[in-house]
């Protein structure tokens, strides 16, 4: 018998801490959308995207006259300046190849460089709404096979708490 009430006491306790324990979601993205550091910070990608684009159109071009002029005198060069032309042509080539490997990774670090702290920004509001409402845990919306009634969206939570942030 004391066995039994023992048993049923630890289910008591353990279904009131399950009970005590408090769930959210929360739509980061949507988030991230309605920050206007995303949009500068997109804006500014754009820009740096397009001058190295142009740069490298630039070097495209470059080849290209190179190469049409080098067809058009080839038949009257002598084999030792074609294969010195071919040289050059290659040489340009594999540096346009270089700079193209360059200029992506250019552009993946400046995006990092400008998500970071909009990401962190979001974080640490999450941190602030999770604390300030005894949260659990707080997930992400678009993770979840299923969220249930007792996971409160917090999304607009964690926006005000952005705007508190600034």
């Amino acid at each position: 018998m004391k066995k039994t009430i023992i048993a049923l006491a630890a289910m008591f306790a353990v279904a009131l801490g399950a009970n005590a324990q408090k769930f959210g979601h929360v739509d980061t993205q949507s988030i991230m959308q309605s920050l206007p550091e995303l949009t500068k910070a997109n804006g500014e990608l754009q820009a740096k995207a397009q001058e190295l684009d142009n740069q490298m159109k630039e070097m495209q071009d470059e080849f290209q006259k190179n190469y049409e002029a080098y067809e058009k005198t080839k038949a009257t060069l002598a084999p030792k300046d074609q294969q010195t032309r071919e040289a050059e042509l290659q040489e340009q080539y594999s540096k346009i190849q270089n700079a193209a490997q360059q200029n992506q990774q250019e552009l993946q670090k400046l995006q990092q460089e400008k998500m970071q702290p909009i990401q962190q920004k979001i974080m640490t509001a999450i941190q602030n709404v999770g604390k300030a409402g005894q949260y659990t845990y707080i997930f992400e919306a678009s993770a979840p096979l299923y969220t249930g009634a007792g996971s409160k969206d917090v999304t607009a939570d964690v926006k005000a708490e952005i705007n508190k942030i600034k």
